[in-house]
């Protein structure tokens, strides 16, 4: 039996068709891999096609290798010859070790050699190339930090993948920072070729200008290779394309096959109009589409279809599968994100013990917008003992940006861990470099003091140059400022640095305790101001941030640790005796571990860095600095101390549960591309995380995020899961925010969708807390297929704030009973006052005039706007009018912003 009776007539057709320009559009699972190596095996065995004229390329070492096994398989024992499948840098590298001293031109001076590079140039990785912009900016006298290395050689690589030379990226340039990239550009390039070295996106353009110049060379590649295969098309650049254009000669026997719909790297410079276009390019192409889908259920594919076809940038196919039917997508809408992680957690597990007891061996994959994400599913996994592969990355506690914050605190929390401290006297670089730590050993050596000794020591007896001491004075002064802030003595430590008096009016303490961070860290004490804030300005997370201390073991959770308010001041009796009046005139302020976060992340200027990279590796890198602080207000919710904070940390981080041949594996979808799984879990859809706020303003974004949703969905083979989260905690916000669904959940048919577990009561009614034994209000959520049409999104401001938590009720009573009136908060201002009252002590509320709001009102969705706040944003949905008007805005560096709209302060942008 032929090896093509085993293809369908589809497949069979993509095979037999060799002559002439083909585009095939392989749909997901319909085995495009199957069809290139019998493609090659077919033109080796019926056709006679010599195999060292077949060229295959593709991407990954890894599926060339696939290939070429594959195709020994099929036709190993018809010719010692094999046919060339290889990624396109990898066959650059070849083209260009033969040919490229074709490219070098006379020297203009008697007796010096070419110009250009030899065959024995050598190629430059990252390392390399960061080394080689540093030493042009210090030569230069650009500051480094202003201007990262690593920042420059993105731009250079965006430019170079554009097929942009320093001129054009000059030329093209709108503002200071990028004309300075581009002189960097073409000093980095005069480097180079002074080197005799390639970079990785040279070896690209070397290779298209070698075709583009040289026709000697190009006739012979033509005549080389007579017939073409370029694998994943959607995912070529400008450079790919040309170096395709150049090979396919006269004849334009070329094979492109990809899918469009699975178009999901722009960001690393592919160019989906490769494939659209592909017919301007050929007109007399032949398309073929494989639509038979070998891998997911009927309702899978009919899901994934549905919300792929709201694209506009497409070809289009009608995927189908032998496999109708099949179990209905699953929906599940978490209260927020640990129940949502929790929730897939205790599926996967059911689902995984349920194959041992049927003796199949299966796997799950949990997937994620950003790898940031992977921290709530990694600790669920645990918390059920269950083995996990991280895929595409590091388990989030093990990754860099992570690691050095961790140590930070580490050092906070004991400054003679001289391992951690190694690890941040210099991360972020501040002049600390090799030569004054080797001293600062050698002094703890000598000394028998740890290293944080050594520093003190070596600051108080002037040790080091005058420039190595200010940076160690500088580091140090970090490091005392975090530590008084966990001690809760940060104030009086403020007041000694800048010589203010001791002594303070409680109002004036009252005022600078209550400060955010950001502004306390940097010593700015306020002026008064005859003119109040505006309303928008008001923000519960900073008045949060510093929790008012009644007693040693006094809770900020008082769920967690149920005490009475008249405990807590008994405990305080004792600490306050023989105090004069003046040193009891308001409680010192206590920090928690995410207020040590924000504060280090500032100081150091961690993220400010990140910013200046602008690559989307710097930005995940972001993300996971703001997951990290999430991770701390989880753990001041579970009234956790820093100590406990860093075993949990440390537990979780343990190495000793990670399993590569795990059952359960977590990746981002970016890395799922060409995986299958039986069961998938597609987490986090929610506006503002999937589709990510970073593309929401750009329709070409937005469609690339729906592939990105229809490449997840399509990984699942037999039970898909979708999740989002009603509330989810964001960075810089005190409590976990009102998230709106995806509008991808929205494009799933309502026909196709089961909702998991109970759905929750809608506002006003008590949902029992298996952990707490409280009843939490929490709405009821809006699926995507079965929700009301006249209920908006649900955001914490529908609630009654000061109510939230109520004493668990049961029976009739518990369903007839009404919201309890709101109470104070435990750390309110008037539970301060009242502690103070029965103390005998003069305690006055601070008042400040309210003034009327202003603004303008009656923005509707689509129009530009602009906050003092946020900056200028589009309004994505309005709820109400009048007084009770509000708008949910979305602003591009702060996201989703639910905001009332009378407070707002909103112009029109």
């Amino acid at each position: 039996m032929s090896f093509l009776d085993q293809l369908n007539p589809q497949q069979r057709e993509a095979v037999e068709t060799t002559e002439g320009p083909v585009l095939i559009l392989a749909g997901a699972g319909s085995g495009k891999t199957r069809v290139i190596t019998y493609r090659i095996a077919y033109l080796i065995e019926h056709k006679g096609v010599m195999p060292e004229s077949i060229l295959a390329m593709t991407f990954t070492n890894k599926a060339a290798a696939e290939m070429g096994e594959r195709v020994e398989k099929l036709v190993g024992g018809l010719s010692i010859a094999k046919p060339v499948i290889s990624t396109f840098h990898s066959f650059c590298v070849r083209m260009l070790r033969r040919d490229i001293e074709a490219l070098r031109i006379p020297s203009t001076t008697p007796g010096q050699p070419p110009i250009g590079h030899t065959k024995n140039f050598v190629i430059y990785d990252e390392g390399d190339q960061q080394s080689v912009v540093k030493s042009v900016m210090k030569r230069l006298g650009l500051d480094d930090k202003q201007l990262t290395p690593r920042a420059v050689l993105a731009r250079i690589s965006w430019a170079k993948n554009h097929m942009l030379d320093p001129q054009e990226l000059y030329l093209q340039s709108a503002d200071p920072k990028t004309e300075r990239i581009a002189h960097l550009y073409e000093e980095y390039r005069k480097e180079l070729r002074k080197a005799n070295a390639l970079d990785f996106d040279d070896l690209l353009l070397e290779a298209v200008r070698l075709l583009k110049s040289s026709s000697q060379v190009r006739d012979y590649y033509n005549r080389r290779f007579q017939y073409l295969l370029i694998d994943e098309y959607q995912d070529t650049n400008r450079p790919q394309y040309e170096l395709m254009r150049m090979l396919a000669g006269e004849q334009h026997n070329v094979c492109a096959v990809g899918d469009e719909d699975q178009s999901i790297y722009s960001w690393r410079g592919a160019d989906i109009r490769n494939i659209l276009e592909f017919e301007q390019d050929f007109p007399e192409a032949k398309i073929i589409r494989l639509e038979q889908n070998y891998r997911s259920t009927q309702n899978i594919l009919q899901a994934a279809s549905a919300v792929v076809a709201n694209n506009v940038r497409r070809k289009g196919k009608n995927l189908w599968t032998s496999r109708q039917g099949g179990t209905k997508i699953g929906y599940y809408e978490a209260p927020d994100g640990e129940n949502e992680a929790l929730f897939a957690a205790d599926w996967i597990a059911r689902y995984l013990r349920e194959a041992v007891e049927r003796g199949d061996e299966t796997k799950a994959a949990v997937l994620y917008r950003t790898n940031s994400q992977s921290r709530l599913f990694e600790e669920a996994m645990r918390r059920y003992g269950l083995k996990y592969h991280v895929v595409g990355g590091f388990s989030f506690y093990e990754r860099a940006e992570i690691k050095d914050m961790i140590s930070y605190l580490k050092v906070i929390q004991n400054p003679d861990d001289s391992i951690s401290l190694l690890r941040v006297i210099n991360t972020p670089a501040r002049g600390i470099g090799k030569g004054t730590i080797d001293t600062l050993e050698h002094i703890a050596l000598e000394t028998g003091l740890s290293l944080w000794g050594a520093v003190e020591e070596a600051i108080r007896r002037q040790l080091l140059p005058a420039r190595a001491v200010a940076s160690l004075k500088s580091f140090q002064q970090l490091i005392e400022d975090a530590r008084a802030m966990q001690a809760g003595t940060f104030t009086e430590q403020l007041d000694e640095t800048a010589g203010v008096k001791t002594g303070q009016l409680p109002e004036e303490a009252e005022t600078l305790g209550g400060l955010p961070p950001s502004t306390v860290q940097r010593g700015e004490i306020p002026q008064p101001s005859g003119k109040a804030e505006d309303a928008t300005a008001f923000d519960p997370s900073e008045f949060g941030n510093f929790s008012f201390d009644f007693g040693e073991a006094a809770s900020e959770d008082t769920d967690a640790n149920p005490r009475s308010l008249d405990s807590a001041r008994d405990d305080n009796d004792g600490g306050e005796r023989g105090l004069p009046d003046a040193a009891i005139a308001f409680p010192t302020p206590t920090v928690s571990t995410a207020d040590l976060l924000k504060f280090l992340i500032d100081r150091t200027g961690y993220i400010k860095l990140l910013e200046g990279e602008d690559t989307p590796e710097a930005y995940s890198r972001i993300e996971n600095l703001h997951e990290l602080v999430n991770a701390a207000m989880d753990s001041r919710d579970r009234a956790e101390t820093l100590d406990q904070f860093l075993d949990h940390a440390a537990l979780i981080a343990d190495a000793d549960d990670y399993d590569a041949r795990a059952q359960i594996t977590l990746m981002s979808l970016h890395a799922a591309k060409g995986l299958e799984f039986p069961l998938v879990f597609l987490t986090g859809l929610e506006e503002g995380l999937f589709p990510h706020s970073r593309t929401m303003l750009v329709p070409e974004d937005i469609e690339e995020e729906r592939r990105l949703c229809y490449v997840g969905m399509t990984r699942a083979m037999d039970q898909l899961v979708l999740t989002r989260a009603v509330y989810r905690r964001r960075y810089g916000t005190d409590l976990p925010e009102a998230s709106v669904p995806s509008r991808f959940l929205e494009e799933v048919p309502a026909g196709l969708i089961e909702e998991l577990g109970t759905s929750r009561p809608r506002v006003g009614t008590g949902a029992r807390s298996a952990s707490s034994g409280e009843a939490f209000a929490r709405p009821a959520g809006r699926s995507p297929a079965f929700h009301d049409a006249e209920a908006g999104h649900y955001s914490y401001e529908d609630e009654d704030q000061s109510a939230a938590w109520r004493p668990a009720e049961s029976g009739r009573n518990a369903r007839a009973s009404k919201p309890a009136p709101p109470s104070r908060l435990y750390n309110s201002i008037e539970n301060i006052a009242e502690f103070f009252a029965s103390r005998g002590k003069k305690f006055s509320v601070p008042k400040a005039p309210v003034e009327q709001p202003t603004g303008k009102r009656g923005f509707r969705p689509g129009q530009r706007v602009r906050h003092p706040k946020y900056g200028e944003g589009t309004v994505y949905q309005r709820e109400g009018e009048g007084e009770e008007a509000k708008i949910t805005v979305q602003f591009p560096r702060f996201g989703l912003k639910k905001l009332v709209e009378k407070y707002a302060q909103l112009e029109r942008a």
